[in-house]
């Protein structure tokens, strides 16, 4: 499948294998840890995954999982294909020879640009992902328009108001449509700034580990990693990534589920320093023990099943 020295496309069908399976991994907690970041009716995450369960069973988990499982495999296919690339890409015309190990400075490198171009493609999925989850969400008394229907001098209380039947969605394909015609294509890249923010370190914070977990555990430079290392290699890489972008994430999430009925942030510095002034400090940590636990299966599984796709069409 080598196209040509320093350009493979096996690399790319690898990812999108990876990617189908962290996705029926990590789903249910990625939903837990949206909830969390965006909502407000949640004490903990205990509590949160309590209240999922209870009012919405287990489907309530796997809420909004089709898109993202279509998406989401084009989206690995791209990170790991264009990393794997860049990497060899790198070596060929610094040491002439694309199978040269790259130093840590390579790897940071392509990890950073791995980074940027991904937000090109998983600012709209995430966007997506995170409107269908907060589908079941309350929607807050102060993003609507009642002053139209109650009585003049009627105080509301800033609560919850439940809305049962208000589904602003019917699905992802209605999703899209519904925001490009009421907020055009820059729509879809609401959160797009924060998402930067998160993912050039995140994939660095990523891909850099790993190849450090890597090579710490194989037994000798010239050997391949064994999976059992390249499991707790990715599971490790995955956490790390993941709770170093937690403050950023939350960011990222609250902008793109600041929706549809009244806009609440102006901007990422809005965001930032509104969440701050309400909430506090501890608030750019919400959702940080998900996504501690939620990382290490989810790129624990990335990584074991990239790797073993590799292996069996480098093999064949």
């Amino acid at each position: 499948m080598q196209s040509s020295k320093s350009f493979r496309l096996d690399d790319f069908i690898a990812g999108w294998i990876a990617g189908a399976a962290s996705v029926v991994v990590g789903h249910p907690l990625d939903t837990v840890k949206t909830r969390l970041q965006a909502g407000k009716n949640y004490r903990n995450t205990v509590h949160c995954i309590l209240t999922i369960y209870r009012k919405e069973t287990v489907a309530g988990f796997f809420k909004g999982m089709s898109f993202p499982l279509a998406s989401i495999t084009v989206y690995n296919s791209a990170v790991f294909g264009f990393f794997s690339n860049v990497q060899r890409l790198m070596s060929k015309y610094r040491y002439g020879d694309g199978r040269h190990p790259c130093s840590m400075l390579d790897l940071t490198v392509a990890s950073m640009l791995t980074g940027l171009m991904s937000v090109g493609l998983g600012a709209p999925v995430d966007l997506v992902k995170i409107r269908l989850q907060m589908q079941t969400q309350t929607v807050l008394a102060e993003n609507l328009h009642l002053a139209g229907n109650v009585p003049s001098g009627t105080s509301i209380p800033l609560r919850s108001v439940n809305i049962p039947s208000q589904q602003l969605y019917r699905g992802p394909i209605h999703c899209i449509s519904s925001i490009l015609q009421t907020e055009g294509l820059q729509g879809l890249y609401r959160g797009a700034g924060a998402m930067i923010l998160r993912d050039v370190p995140g994939y660095t914070l990523y891909f850099l580990p790993y190849a450090f977990f890597c090579d710490l555990l194989r037994p000798d430079a010239s050997s391949s990693p064994h999976p059992c290392s390249i499991w707790l290699a990715g599971g490790l890489a995955g956490s790390i990534s993941w709770v170093t972008a937690t403050p950023a994430d939350v960011v990222k999430s609250r902008m793109q589920a600041d929706a549809q009925l009244q806009r609440k942030y102006k901007g990422v510095l809005h965001c930032i320093s509104d969440s701050y002034r309400t909430e506090g400090a501890q608030v750019f940590f919400r959702g940080a023990s998900v996504n501690a636990i939620r990382g290490f299966p989810m790129s624990s599984t990335m990584f074991l099943t990239y790797e073993l796709s590799l292996r069996l069409f480098r093999s064949s």
